[in-house]
């Protein structure tokens, strides 16, 4: 069930309203005044009283974010004050407490405990006094429930860092050495750009998509699915911070191969059974994926017609959608924002036509001939160089490095030149953005090309169709066509598209290893997670305990 804002809205304010007209009742029965409950501030104090909790948790009340779920708290403590002690009426009770709390106020048949008469942890078993029958009625709180209630609080707390303060995450490709290595574990702040509202709300904890000790089975349902809501954050996006997002590509997953795009698969083997020949004559190389193409067109023949290669994924693998909040987390590095213009001519970046301020550590790739004596692999170990980034072969060998490596390698003995990796401007990637060969673009020659921005329109033709469609068609929900050279939007002819979102350029500071913006496009405001922080663990997996394994000079360092 997709929930509309506006019906979010309403509900919030109906739950709002609800509850504050049954402490207009609480508080009578608590033996306070029942007007208090409609004054703004000073309502909470009172209920903090009515509670008998300390006046620190008002510092939690004001704490943007936390004080909604503070707010549930103290309804959990009020259904509690009225002797209701089982999970079955608590956990309902609350998050319906606009039902709920009125009753309890206006009900003859419900009284008030003071808190030195509810269940006590250390007594055990206490006695409580019912006016609405005089009779004493025992509760016993086992240590059973103790613990419970300890792991519910617990969990209960540790979604509230998780979803609205700052998250952990692991570095698990090289995409962005040297400033973030593979092993780098980070501490995210989902403050700082204002954390989103969680749209799949009924998920198990703590995992992401998929359930612990499973392959596929999801650790979610969309029986009800919020909309896209950001809270107030300290700082919007900037050029050069380094962004948790979520995989804008990863709408559609292929669960057996997961770290790789849908559209992307589908495309090469588009391509593969237009040219059978190229792939089967590579059959005998070491690319097990080679291998697999081969495999496949023997499956499925030569008969080549368009489309076959989306029907020949959709038959070989599982397939499945996944929403925004469930999508893999990504870490690149934003290059542009909303309204800026982008271009890369011979690897060098530029932003509204100036060159873009590197990161200090901005690597490439290189061939590095020799004399016939290769880099030893030692070398890379001294030197942190990613072991995914490093190739030794007969007279030359390969890596990705930046400047101060590039420096020390230059000057080894068995050195005789280094070559720079770069595609020419006259060649076409077809994983390149937009996959079109009317812009013949690659990795290191891109462009010019528009980030959108909220509000601004833009001139609708061929060409713009075929840069912004997955915007306008995916990421803003429009139908868009083009027919007889004229294009339609939701079935109305239109020249014209305002954008209704920010969008951002995100790539990699390994920028010749790096699946990122360049492959597969722009990212729009809603799938931003949050802002980098620091490195509070870094591991290095190609070294063992006794090797160094732990890289303390790395440690609590924060990410520029």
């Amino acid at each position: 069930m997709n929930v509309s804002l506006t019906t979010l809205i309403i509900y919030t304010s109906i739950f709002f309203i609800g509850t504050f007209i049954g402490l207009y009742g609480v508080f009578q029965k608590a033996g306070y005044k029942n007007w208090y409950a409609f004054i703004p501030i000073y309502n909470l104090y009172i209920w903090l009283k009515v509670l008998q909790r300390p006046m620190w948790w008002f510092v939690f009340l004001a704490i943007p974010y936390l004080n909604f779920f503070m707010f549930l708290l103290m309804i959990w403590k009020t259904l509690r004050a009225f002797g209701k002690t089982t999970y079955q009426l608590l956990i309902p009770a609350t998050f319906f407490s606009w039902i709920y709390m009125p009753y309890l106020g206006f009900s003859k048949k419900e009284t008030y405990i003071k808190r030195e008469d509810l269940p006590s942890v250390r007594m055990g078993v206490v006695k409580t006094e019912y006016l609405k029958n005089q009779k004493e009625q025992t509760i016993v709180k086992t240590k059973a429930r103790e613990w419970i209630d300890a792991i519910i609080y617990a969990v209960i707390a540790a979604y509230i860092i998780r979803a609205f303060l700052f998250e952990l995450y692991k570095i698990p490709t090289s995409s962005m050495e040297g400033t973030l290595m593979v092993g780098d574990y980070l501490a995210v702040s989902k403050v700082a750009y204002g954390p989103k509202l969680p749209q799949t709300v009924i998920a198990f904890p703590f995992v992401h998509h998929t359930l612990p000790l499973t392959k596929y089975t999801k650790s979610y349902v969309e029986w009800i699915n919020f909309p896209f809501y950001r809270f107030y954050g300290w700082k919007t996006v900037k050029r050069n911070d380094a962004v948790v997002f979520n995989y804008p590509d990863g709408d559609t997953v292929i669960l057996q191969r997961q770290n790789e795009s849908y559209y992307g698969v589908v495309r090469t083997m588009e391509r593969v059974f237009q040219n059978p020949e190229q792939y089967a004559g590579q059959y005998y190389m070491a690319d097990n994926t080679l291998h697999q193409y081969y495999e496949l067109i023997q499956k499925y023949g030569n008969n080549y017609y368009p489309g076959k290669g989306r029907d020949v994924v959709w038959q070989e693998y599982k397939v499945v959608a996944r929403p925004v909040d469930k999508r893999e987390n990504y870490i690149k590095r934003c290059v542009a924002i909303a309204g800026d213009k982008l271009e890369i001519k011979n690897r060098v970046l530029y932003i509204n036509d100036k060159p873009f301020q590197t990161p200090d550590r901005l690597q490439y790739s290189y061939l590095i001939y020799n004399n016939g004596v290769g880099l030893n692999p030692s070398v890379r170990q001294k030197l942190n160089i990613n072991e995914e980034d490093f190739h030794t072969g007969v007279g030359v060998d390969y890596a990705c490095l930046y400047e101060s490596q590039l420096a020390q390698i230059k000057g080894f003995y068995n050195v005789t030149s280094v070559e720079s990796i770069i595609d020419s401007a006259e060649k076409w990637d077809p994983d390149i953005m937009p996959h079109d060969p009317r812009f013949p673009w690659n990795k290191d020659n891109f462009g010019p090309i528009y980030i959108p921005k909220a509000g601004v329109s833009i001139q609708l033709n061929d060409s713009t169709a075929t840069l912004y469609e997955r915007i306008i068609s995916v990421y803003e929900n429009n139908q868009l066509e083009q027919r007889n050279g004229k294009i339609y939007l939701n079935g109305k002819e239109t020249d014209t598209y305002t954008f209704k979102m920010n969008y951002y350029w995100l790539m990699g500071d390994n920028r010749h290893n790096s699946a990122d913006s360049r492959y597969w496009g722009f990212v729009p405001e809603d799938h931003v997670v949050g802002k980098t922080a620091f490195v509070w663990l870094s591991l290095d997996k190609f070294k063992k305990w006794g090797e160094g394994k732990i890289r303390w000079n790395r440690m609590f360092r924060k990410i520029r």
